[in-house]
């Protein structure tokens, strides 16, 4: 079985959330299909795009598991960009919550350290 994902995201302002997610996600985006909308491929089929939908900016609410959560952390920490919370749950596992510009939330999670 095939699994792809588009994970959207509404912003208010195009080129704020560019930079910001640029920074986030270590580049530019993979691509840009319109005037509005910006992709970036995080692993194959498996996308998180921004789109200018002004009026449901700021309710997005996603999380990605990566095998290299400190190392990650302190790429993003080296460009800027640093978690709003931490947390480690009862079984190990470590969140780090992340709010653009508009407020969506972008958690990263890993394994127990």
């Amino acid at each position: 079985m095939t699994l792809d994902l588009f994970a959207g995201i509404p912003v208010r302002d195009y080129a704020a959330a560019v930079d910001w997610y640029a920074r986030l996600l270590g580049g530019p985006p993979s691509f840009l299909p319109n005037d509005t909308e910006a992709v970036w491929e995080l692993d194959t089929h498996r996308y998180l795009y921004i789109e200018v939908r002004p009026a449901r900016a700021g309710h997005a609410m996603h999380t990605v598991f990566v095998g290299d959560f400190d190392e990650r952390l302190a790429a993003l920490a080296a460009r800027g960009v640093l978690p709003d919370t931490r947390e480690t749950y009862e079984n190990g596992v470590r969140k780090a919550v992340f709010r653009d510009p508009d407020g969506n939330e972008i958690g990263i999670g890993g394994a127990p350290a």
